[in-house]
């Protein structure tokens, strides 16, 4: 018998420790292959990140480019300030921390300790604001107002200041050149958030957001901020383990951001700021018979644009505040002065933001709308004093009964009558309250022909599309609608929104007689904004042609070379021939000498006969608010239009500033005397600024001027949210070479979480309610 203990190992067992011993084969064999991977295959790759865990960058700021006149003034530019920054690292460095520094440091700067502490602690889930959310490597600011007495204190005491520098930076100042404001056109600067640093960590050059960049958040400063900003200069340095500072890995240079030229003349700016400023002031002195009180002009806007090309000259929208307020960093009473009910909203540009119903001045898209649909420009059309359309009574303006008149003299005294009866009668032709399968809709169509309905393009950020309501929009609105408006229905109530609720819940998707009638006005539910106006009625002075709306010009480099030029940009053409063209041309001459807008020019003394201006006058209704001033002119040269909300008639409210603003361009006195050499801008101007050696442009002296009017609300005007003080010289590019400054920015930028969303608030500012009907003169 054998000595050799049995060992109960069965197949069962044998088979359990091969499948083990394949697992541990297995195992060592991934683990093995996952080494090779890290060590042999990717060990350039974590060489890299490895040796970047011991990289550093601190930011030096690009100088940020200027935004230039059409003469090349500097709207936005740069100026110095002494700002006094602390350095972490040598803090650290300190036996206590650096508490000794910061407490001289507030003393000499007349700060409290505390402050000054929490400006340069870093910022974190548990530490609340101020506190500093860049890089710990990057110097912080603690303030960039100190006076020329502290920095030498600091800069003679090194020794008791460790880590403090106290140097001159470039920072943004919006200069009101010519005393112009442009808040809404120039836009302004604000910090860039964590969350946009994070986004765009990955990303290089002018794609990357750092932490301590400022960036554009509105107007031009944001549409144009990758040719401004330039590219930041980033010093890298050598950290040990501790995060101690043991050297410099490289330094990459800023590189000062390129100038933008506009179109805008100052001058000119500053003329048209001031008179719808004196428009809406001369409006709240006159009293409304409709509503019993003085009108209320709680807003308004004006544009003028060449209307060879599309290019704005000027556009001023009110109220308006100090875009100086954003620089820096905004205090949060300002901040809440620039976006609470009461201020209006100063934020909007109301030029392309501001969207209400254009009254008669859309009486030349009626008309071409008419031509186009079979109607004839040698035609009669009755002008009665009122029409009943659907069982409501539609109504001339004061009742006046001119009689059968043509199209012209319908434009020219603004007849509503006459647009009633052929909207109506082309609704009927399309089959009325049953339309046929594919209406002609020829009055939606033209409205779309004319642009409207739609952005223009504008360089500018968060234009507003304006409304026509053809059927499409009454389908798409009673589908979001039809509960709330059954709803308001069913309270019983009289006004005349109630009444308009219980005709909407049965049937609010139909296109009635009414609707048609209203839109032939530009009343009802239509929306238009001033540029798109501006854009129409250069359209009718230029032949024909409508242009995509431009602010800026071309773009120049530090040095003073093109880059590249902003060329206009035709979009469509006008819908009709050049007979119609012709025959709207000479209607809207008579607005000027013999219709609406007569006793506003050539009554009040406009050379006519040497300079021919062409208008249309509209006035507005909106529910529950007082009528909405428009008046749309044109040149041979430009387009001036104007729009007052709450502002009374057309011509009554804006008709004396536009002839204003066309004497101070064309050099007319108020007898009709012409100076040519007291005219700003008697023509556009087309070539761009002549520039220096050190990229400053060279200005011709102006033969005439405008000066400031000491009873106009500007920017320096204590009644403006923000007012201004009188603005330190700018600092041009050519001093401020190597200073830091700004940098970042996109197109229509989302709002920072830790603000309001100006959009909702300002509703009503943006899109008023719906007007019961009838467009006045």
């Amino acid at each position: 018998m054998s000595n050799i203990p049995e060992t109960g190992r069965t197949r069962r067992v044998t088979i359990r420790l091969v499948v083990l011993q394949i697992l541990v084969l297995s195992l060592l064999a991934t683990l093995g292959g996952r080494l090779w991977y890290l060590q042999i295959r990717n060990a350039s790759v974590y060489t890299a990140k490895a040796t970047g865990n011991h990289i550093r960058e601190v930011v030096e700021p690009a100088v940020r480019g200027e935004i230039l006149d059409a003469s090349g003034r500097i709207l936005a530019g740069n100026e110095t300030r002494l700002v006094v920054s602390v350095s972490r690292t040598s803090l650290l460095q300190q036996k206590d921390g650096g508490k000794a520094v910061l407490t001289r440091l507030a003393e000499v700067l007349g700060m409290p300790a505390k402050d000054v502490q929490e400006k340069v602690r870093l910022c974190d889930a548990k530490t609340p604001q101020p506190c500093w959310n860049g890089s710990p490597y990057q110097p912080i600011p603690v303030t960039k107002e100190a006076t020329t007495q502290q920095a030498m204190q600091i800069m003679e005491r090194r020794e008791d200041f460790p880590g403090i520098t106290a140097q001159p930076t470039a920072v943004r100042r919006y200069t009101g050149a010519e005393g112009a404001n442009m808040a809404q056109v120039l836009g302004y600067l604000s910090p860039v958030t964590d969350e946009e640093v994070s986004k765009t960590a990955d990303k290089t050059g002018l794609d990357r957001y750092l932490p301590a960049d400022q960036i554009g958040r509105a107007g031009l400063e944001s549409v144009y901020d990758r040719d401004l900003r330039g590219t930041a200069g980033i010093t890298q340095l050598e950290v040990d383990n501790l995060g101690r500072v043991i050297g410099t890995a490289g330094t990459a240079a800023p590189q000062t951001g390129n100038n933008l030229v506009t179109s805008i003349d100052a001058r000119v700016q500053k003329v048209v700021e001031d008179n719808l400023a004196q428009a809406m002031a001369d409006a709240r002195k006159t009293f409304d018979k409709v509503t019993n009180r003085n009108y209320e002009a709680d807003s308004g806007a004006a544009v003028v644009m060449d209307v060879h090309t599309g290019r704005i000259v000027a556009m001023a929208s009110a109220p308006t505040y100090d875009p100086n307020l954003w620089v820096g960093g905004i205090t949060g009473k300002d901040y809440q002065s620039l976006t609470s009910k009461d201020s209006n909203f100063p934020l909007l540009n109301r030029a392309i933001q501001g969207q209400s119903a254009p009254g008669s001045t859309f009486k030349v898209i009626s008309t071409t709308a008419a031509v186009q649909a079979g109607y004839s420009l040698d035609g009669r059309y009755d002008c009665p004093k009122s029409m009943t359309i659907g069982g409501r009574e539609f109504k001339n303006f004061e009742s006046e009964n001119f009689g059968a008149i043509s199209l012209e003299k319908a434009l020219e005294v603004s007849c509503d009558t006459v647009f009633y009866g052929l909207a109506y009668d082309q609704w009927m032709k399309d089959g009325g309250i049953k339309p046929k399968k594919d209406p002609g809709d020829w009055f939606f169509k033209t409205a779309h022909q004319f642009g409207l309905g739609a952005k223009t393009g504008i360089d500018l950020p968060s234009e507003v599309t304006g409304r026509v309501p053809d059927r499409q929009w009454k389908q798409s609105f009673f589908d979001n609608n039809k509960d709330a408006w059954c709803k308001q229905a069913e309270k019983g109530g009289t006004s005349f929104s109630d009444q308009i609720a219980r005709e909407n819940c049965v049937d609010g998707y139909q296109m009635r007689a009414g609707d048609a009638v209203n839109f032939a006005i530009g009343q009802g539910d239509t929306l238009v904004t001033p540029v798109q106006m501006a854009r129409i009625y250069s359209a009718l002075a230029n032949g024909g042609t409508f242009y995509r709306p431009t602010v800026a010009k071309a773009v120049i480099s530090p040095s003073g070379d093109l880059v590249r030029e902003i060329a206009p940009h035709e979009d469509a053409k006008f819908p009709g021939d050049q007979k119609l063209l012709s025959y709207i041309d000479q209607a809207t001459a008579g607005v000027i000498t013999s219709g609406t807008a007569a006793w506003k020019f050539a009554g009040a003394g406009w050379p006519q006969n040497k300079i021919e201006l062409h208008a249309k006058t509209g006035t507005a209704e909106v529910e529950g608010k007082q009528t909405t001033s428009w008046l749309t002119t044109y040149s041979k040269d430009y387009a001036v239009v104007m729009t007052i909300s709450q502002g009374g008639t057309g011509s009554g409210g804006s008709g004396d500033a536009i002839r204003r603003i066309y004497q101070a361009l064309y050099g007319v006195d108020d007898k009709g005397n012409i100076d040519n050499g007291k005219a700003l801008l008697p023509a556009p101007q087309t070539e761009l600024p002549k520039f220096n050696p050190d990229g400053t442009a060279v200005i011709k002296p102006a033969a005439y001027t405008v000066t400031a009017d000491p009873a106009r609300g500007t920017a320096a005007d204590p009644a403006l949210p923000g007012a201004a003080q009188a603005a330190p010289a700018p600092l041009t590019l050519s001093a401020v070479q190597d200073l830091p400054a700004a940098a970042p920015a996109f197109l229509d930028p989302p709002q920072p979480a830790d603000r309001p969303v100006l959009g909702t608030a300002a509703g009503d500012a943006l899109e008023p309610n719906r007007g019961p009907g009838r467009g006045r003169a």
